[in-house]
């Protein structure tokens, strides 16, 4: 069961702002407004209730950034045109969410292997991450070019180059994060990344129940 209280408060404050758009838009038949709206209350949703029905506990600071980073992307980024009105953004949460997937593949995978780190390189597991992420990114790319092309949007910008360039960012922040696995593997836990990477098996060691061996 969803333990409401632990939830951060920034999260809190984004599913107020995202219910008032769907109401607000509803009531205006802004029905592009809805939908992403809408999805993206479903997607900051999404991660504390996987955790939840898998028992897994994540982090405040890592909820709280997942939950920004979708609100930043689909609501500021989609519906106030932030992509429209300051260049940088889009390279920014490209960047972000690279880092971000990378970061979670290495977990994923890790807690895969119980945090065995003999049962496969660190080189292996590091190059794993990098293809969860650069995965995400292309699936993310898709569904860019699915809503252009079904909903009449815009989120390609120009086409070809727009897509090429978020390859090419994804691409940057996945081999950070793989880059930030390998570290961890190699014993440097405790700066930069490896701190999430460390806070998430030490709230969650009974699935990582290897690592010492």
């Amino acid at each position: 069961m969803i333990v409401w209280r632990k939830i951060p408060l920034i999260v809190w404050l984004i599913w107020t702002a995202l219910i008032v758009s769907i109401v607000g838009s509803l009531w205006g038949q802004y029905w592009s407004a809805v939908m992403i709206s809408s999805g993206t209350l479903f997607l900051t949703w999404l991660p504390i209730a996987y955790a939840d029905r898998f028992s897994i506990k994540i982090p405040i600071r890592f909820a709280a950034a997942v939950a920004v980073f979708i609100f930043a992307t689909l609501f500021l980024g989609e519906i106030k045109d932030f992509y429209g009105k300051y260049w940088w953004w889009d390279i920014v949460l490209h960047t972000g969410s690279a880092v971000a997937f990378g970061l979670s593949g290495f977990i994923l995978i890790f807690m895969l292997f119980e945090g065995d780190r003999f049962a496969a390189p660190p080189i292996a597991i590091a190059f794993l991450s990098f293809c969860v992420a650069m995965a995400i990114g292309a699936i993310w790319e898709i569904f860019e070019f699915a809503m252009d092309q079904i909903f009449g949007m815009s989120m390609q910008k120009s086409g070809l180059i727009d897509t090429m360039w978020d390859l090419i960012v994804n691409a940057l922040g996945a081999l950070f994060a793989a880059g930030t696995g390998f570290l961890y593997l190699k014993g440097r836990r405790n700066s930069g990344s490896g701190l999430w990477i460390k806070e998430f098996i030490d709230k969650n060691r009974n699935r990582f129940r290897k690592l010492d061996r």
